[in-house]
């Protein structure tokens, strides 16, 4: 062994991912006057956006980027609306519809629509051509409070939601609440779920205001819309800064999500993520009442806001919970076969089980055996 030659090669480096969020109404003029000055050089501009979207903005759309930067080659590449996109098979179309266009290292992608345009393009640009900047122009309610923010992007395969992706932070993003107005009844219902989650999470002030106004949400009030919009952001972006990488608080924005993402999944989709979201909420409170976590009281209150925002609270009929229950144990947070969960305390703050060496690698999920989480099921 005395010819053994070892090399250590030091890679400790420092990045910038910071970001700026815009939130304002009709700001298709704002993202152009941006786009001239981006700090870095691209020759090509792809739009990816989903078949609802397109028929209603991008032609618009893709016509302001054009003169704005008519020295770029501007695309939009269209996928099919809804969470069954989401998957490898629409991430590799929307990678040879580029290559085709002769798309390369000089592009700037643009995710132009709702959760599931923000999550696929966001993973896409990671990995085209090993990383491409992105922004996100969020169109939605709930890509305004969830996938458009924090760098999480990936596809669902059959064994789970989310599997394979990676954190990749877009370089701006933008949230244009007049969107809101061509959204479906149900969609802004959807995104009312992760605004609540993230009330019960972190802001107990918030959870009393969504209690005095979540009617005016459904009416477009844009004071209030806007003050959703603003809430959000900064509840899931202090997350964030903490811990970008999940080393351990990052987990509380899954609050809801263990049984939300299986029971979505076994619908076959028939509810929305939202929707699914919702139901977890709901499933956590009442395990988090058997310990101790959180009184009849709040569960009341946050099913009561849930049924005012015209969410479900209990699991449809339709659904097997015994393949619901083994669909939990695919979860991508499932330890060793275990499955864990992040709990509310009370209204507006989180169960924490470990303080962790620092603030990011506190510990806020739990172990819940099978048995418990079969008796939760049941009863809803």
């Amino acid at each position: 062994m005395s010819d053994l030659k070892n090399f250590h090669v030091s890679l400790v480096k420092k990045v910038d991912d910071s970001y700026d969020i815009v939130i304002g109404s009709r700001l298709f003029d704002k993202l152009a006057e941006d786009i001239r000055v981006l700090p870095y050089k691209f020759a090509n501009i792809a739009v990816i956006t989903d078949s609802n979207v397109y028929e209603l903005y991008t032609k618009s759309f893709e016509k302001t980027l054009k003169n704005a930067v008519p020295d770029k080659n501007v695309n939009t590449i269209v996928i099919p609306a809804g969470e069954k996109s989401k998957v490898r098979s629409t991430k590799e179309y929307i990678e040879d519809k580029m290559i085709s266009l002769g798309y390369r290292r000089d592009t700037l992608i643009i995710a132009f629509g709702g959760g599931v345009v923000t999550d696929i393009a966001g993973f896409t640009a990671g990995t085209f051509a090993r990383g491409v900047p992105f922004i996100n122009y969020a169109t939605t309610l709930l890509s305004a409070a969830d996938a458009s923010i924090g760098g999480k992007t990936a596809v669902d395969t059959d064994a789970a939601t989310n599997l394979i992706g990676l954190i990749y932070q877009p370089k701006r993003v933008y949230i244009d609440i007049s969107t809101w107005k061509t959204l479906p009844e149900r969609e802004i219902s959807g995104g009312l779920a992760e605004t609540v989650k993230h009330a019960c999470m972190r802001d107990a002030e918030f959870f009393e205001y969504l209690e005095k106004n979540i009617e005016r949400v459904f009416s477009l009030d844009e004071d209030v819309c806007r003050r959703i919009a603003e809430k959000n952001c900064a509840i899931k972006y202090n997350v964030v800064m903490i811990d970008e990488n999940e080393k351990g608080m990052r987990e509380i924005l899954n609050l809801g999500h263990t049984v939300g993402r299986a029971i979505e999944t076994v619908s076959r989709y028939r509810l929305s993520h939202g929707e699914a979201v919702s139901i977890g909420l709901c499933a956590q409170m009442r395990l988090g009442n058997e310990r101790g976590y959180c009184t009849q009281s709040d569960i009341e209150r946050v099913e009561k806001l849930l049924t005012r925002a015209k969410l479900p609270t209990r699991i449809p009929e339709y659904i097997d919970r015994e393949e619901l229950v083994r669909k939990l144990y695919t979860d991508k947070k499932v330890r060793a076969g275990k499955l864990r969960f992040v709990f509310q305390k009370g209204i507006g703050d989180m169960v924490k089980f470990s303080n962790g060496d620092d603030e990011a690698s506190a510990v806020y999920s739990d172990f819940v055996s099978e048995a418990s989480a079969r008796s939760i099921i049941s009863k809803l």
